[in-house]
């Protein structure tokens, strides 16, 4: 096995439009997504796993199920008696979606409750993939603690990716939102933001501005998505753009960032310089969107 990529966040019930009104149920959430995706990107002998807590009731077993048939690992979920897992609801509109959510009991609010259980999952792992929505869900404890699990990790080797995936609900303010992405992203070698998040909650002027602000923190490389607009890079070796080509077809952007994360980071771990990491991260964003729901095989 040339490595191990841990994803840590929340997995959810997911109710995507089918048709007549119906919905189509699934399993998906931002950093989930990214374990799906980088199982399919990432060679064989590459071991992706996802640490999130479950409940013990029916759903949570079907999905712990649909985890394992994906071939991402399941050795570090807890299982916590009494809880279930939260649910989404997409509605698309124009190709645009929005969501509903029903997470109060989520489970994986408790996924960093435990030294002893984050500890075991993250030791050895050669990548570690978290996001906003990874901290905004926890409790301000359990977020330091997440995040000094982290921090020891990067001190002992390992790659640490972070999405900040911004959703100001999740969040207590937003000066709390921002204090926590700022935070976590002080212990990321990679981060991934999409600047009109960026540019609403921080004011950012432009995509070189986010790049630089999260340069500045500590990150060594940063790509700041940007819909269907330049995708701008900054390196410790350098910066650059690329414009991606116009869509052919836009049904659902459910996941298009989460898919994009997984193919630009599965393209620089087999050796991709960052430009052509996202022009191949770009064409896998734009099949994906070409698709409803969450998960589209490739």
């Amino acid at each position: 096995m040339i490595g191990r990529i841990l994803c840590i966040g929340e997995c959810m019930v997911e109710l995507a439009p089918a048709s007549d009104g119906l919905f189509r149920q699934g399993f998906a959430g931002d950093t989930f997504n990214m374990a799906w995706y980088l199982r399919r990107l990432m060679p064989a002998d590459w071991q992706v796993d996802y640490l999130t807590a479950l409940g013990d009731d029916p759903m949570s077993t079907a999905m712990l199920a649909f985890m394992q048939s994906a071939g991402v690992g399941t050795g570090h979920i807890a299982i916590r008696a009494g809880m279930t897992p939260g649910l989404y609801l997409i509605a698309v509109r124009n190709g645009e979606r929005s969501f509903s959510y029903w997470r109060g009991q989520s489970a994986a609010r408790t996924l960093a409750q435990e030294d002893g259980e984050l500890n075991l999952a993250i030791a050895g792992a050669r990548v570690v993939v978290f996001s906003g929505i990874t901290l905004a869900i926890l409790a301000e404890a359990d977020r330091d603690r997440l995040l000094r699990a982290l921090a020891a990790a990067r001190l002992a080797g390992s790659k640490i990716v972070f999405d900040p995936n911004l959703r100001p609900r999740l969040w207590a303010g937003i000066d709390a939102m921002r204090a926590g992405i700022t935070d976590a992203s002080r212990v990321a070698d990679i981060v991934l933001p999409s600047f009109e998040d960026e540019y609403a909650a921080f004011g950012d002027a432009s995509p070189e501005a986010t790049a630089k602000r999260y340069r500045q923190l500590g990150a060594a490389e940063v790509v700041v998505k940007n819909g269907a607009g330049e995708i701008h890079w900054l390196t410790r070796a350098g910066r650059g753009q690329w414009k991606p080509p116009p869509a052919k077809k836009i049904v659902d952007t459910t996941a298009a960032g989460d898919s994009f994360n997984a193919a630009f980071l599965a393209a620089r771990l087999s050796g991709a310089d960052p430009g052509a990491a996202i022009v191949r991260a770009a064409g896998v964003a734009a099949q994906v969107i070409e698709v409803h729901g969450a998960l589209v095989p490739l």
